[in-house]
């Protein structure tokens, strides 16, 4: 695949990233005012309850308790959202990098085949323009035959510039790479997000996300698509 399709295909399935992560920044701002409106919501009302819990009935003093064991709740429900959307936010990029690396992995990987085996092609030219010279010399008396001695084994020569500066990376050492143990495993692979993923539309699909390689995709299916499991038991019932 040409440098060009790689970075078309990249550039495209980034083009909604910015957008996406300026709407959960947004959302996470947004809880943070919230949150910070509900402390201040609690103050005030823990500040109220001790300037008038000997005045209050033991009804009275429960009920203001328990708006404030809401308030209490509410500000966590508020941190647990955000939470949530920082480690949505944090799956989304990694994502794309991990794909970057795959990407960059195939490229260098096609790359030094082509520099092998365009090293390789012109051995072999060489190779028979020393048998043409060698027959010419020889054509006065009888022909003088070229041993293997005297022609150059056939090798795969690597270019000394550019074959060496790349990496020796293969596309499947992308998964070798060290990975966070709180990042989530999806697919049927057991591995973290990377590449191209698509979802089980079944709701109660327990992996829910698969990579594309792993369940024989190259492109997005059109309508609804079922992950192997999940096809397997709407055929049983």
């Amino acid at each position: 695949m040409a440098t060009a399709i790689y970075l078309e295909h990249y550039l495209d399935s980034i083009e909604n990233l910015p957008c996406e992560l300026q709407r959960n920044f947004t959302l996470m701002r947004d809880l943070d005012n919230r949150t910070e409106e509900k402390k201040a919501e609690i103050d005030k009302m823990a500040e109220e309850y001790i300037l008038n819990v000997k005045n209050f009935a033991s009804e009275q003093r429960v009920d203001h308790l328990q708006k404030i064991q809401n308030a209490y709740s509410k500000c966590k429900e508020f941190s647990d959202d955000k939470v949530q959307l920082a480690m949505q936010t944090y799956e989304m990029v990694d994502k794309h990098i991990r794909r970057l690396d795959a990407d960059l992995a195939r490229f260098e990987n096609e790359l030094k085949e082509k520099l092998e085996v365009s090293g390789y092609e012109s051995a072999e030219g060489r190779s028979s323009k020393k048998v043409e010279s060698s027959q010419k010399r020889g054509s006065r008396g009888r022909v003088r035959k070229v041993s293997e001695e005297d022609s150059p084994r056939k090798k795969k020569i690597k270019s000394p510039d550019l074959s060496d500066a790349l990496l020796p990376m293969q596309p499947s050492d992308v998964l070798d790479m060290p990975v966070d143990p709180n990042e989530p495993t999806y697919c049927l692979c057991h591995q973290v997000s990377y590449g191209e993923m698509i979802g089980c539309d079944n709701p109660d699909c327990p992996i829910e996300w698969f990579h594309f390689a792993c369940v024989d995709l190259a492109t997005k299916p059109k309508g609804k698509w079922f992950c192997p499991r999940c096809t397997q038991d709407r055929k049983k019932k």
